[in-house]
């Protein structure tokens, strides 16, 4: 082995380390998810069960409410993380100022790397009984609305937000999608006397169109993440036929409900199903987009 190759494997055992540590090692945890687990016994000791906590699952109401709402949840994130960040790069890239181009694009950016405790602390205050939402409706006549308490606003206003948050960083693969079409593609529909929204539909957009599947093919893989950060800071008892999926749920069996060897099996499940979906986008973006890591 070379000397410089050496260095390089050297430079890999911190993070190998924190891998091992933090991944691998409580990866053994899975193993309650088979057992009657009692923490006073361990898992040593604890009496196994087989699949119980598996068939249990899909035997109580809760589990068709959650894998409904995280699908439903996640495919609306998926889809208007796809629409309205290609809408953005477009419209962005249509403008001529570079100046104001630059500040929209930093004032978009900025929600990107708040922190889900922040961005709920704001959306709770906009969205109250007395906050500036309700008290515009007011202005107009309109009745007051429990956004945060009502199940037919809380999954859209979910979906909404993540958007919001996030559009303005996905456009950066947009707009390097953008940057990197044929100039003379434009020079030539010019000379032919296009207009600019002729432009955009006949050269700009079917341009971006691999892109589009590439990544939408690559979401498939997180279709059962539904974002617990956000949901667990915006949700509350009241939104939970409508809000609750399978992160959330998780969390209130294994650790306020104390039930580890069903909320394992529940999150060992969404983990094994994820793993699949991966799997299966990846061979679709490899074989649609011609794209593989390996």
């Amino acid at each position: 082995m070379k000397s410089f190759q050496k260095h390089f494997h050297l430079m890999l055992l911190p993070g190998m380390a924190l891998l091992i540590v933090f991944h691998l090692v409580p990866m053994f945890g899975v193993l309650i998810a088979f057992q009657d687990f009692n923490i006073g016994l361990g898992i040593r000791n604890s009496p196994w069960i087989g699949l119980e906590n598996f068939e249990y699952l899909f035997q109580i109401r809760d589990s068709k409410v959650i894998f409904y709402n995280t699908i439903f949840i996640s495919m609306g994130k998926i889809i208007a993380g796809l629409v309205v960040p290609v809408t953005f790069a477009i419209l962005l890239n249509e403008l001529r100022l570079a100046a104001f181009k630059r500040w929209v694009q930093t004032i978009v950016y900025l929600p990107h790397f708040l922190s889900w405790v922040i961005l709920a602390g704001v959306m709770i205050d906009m969205l109250s009984m007395d906050g500036i939402v309700n008290n515009v409706i007011g202005l107009f006549g309109g009745e007051r609305i429990m956004f945060l308490a009502s199940n037919e606003w809380f999954p859209w206003l979910i979906i909404g937000s993540d958007t919001w948050k996030d559009f303005g960083f996905a456009a950066i693969v947009y707009l390097a999608a953008l940057a990197g079409i044929d100039p003379t593609l434009y020079e030539a529909a010019d000379i032919d006397g296009a207009t600019r929204f002729q432009k955009i539909v006949y050269i700009t957009f079917p341009n971006l169109v691999p892109t589009i599947i590439l990544l939408a093919t690559l979401s498939i893989g997180n279709i059962l993440n539904a974002g617990f950060d956000q949901i667990f800071n915006l949700y509350n008892p009241l939104v939970y036929p409508s809000g609750d999926v399978i992160d959330t749920y998780v969390y209130r069996v294994g650790l306020v409900e104390a039930q580890y060897g069903f909320a394992t099996a529940v999150g060992l499940l969404k983990s094994v199903i994820g793993f699949i979906l991966i799997v299966i986008s990846y061979r679709l973006a490899y074989r649609y987009a011609n794209y593989r890591i390996f």
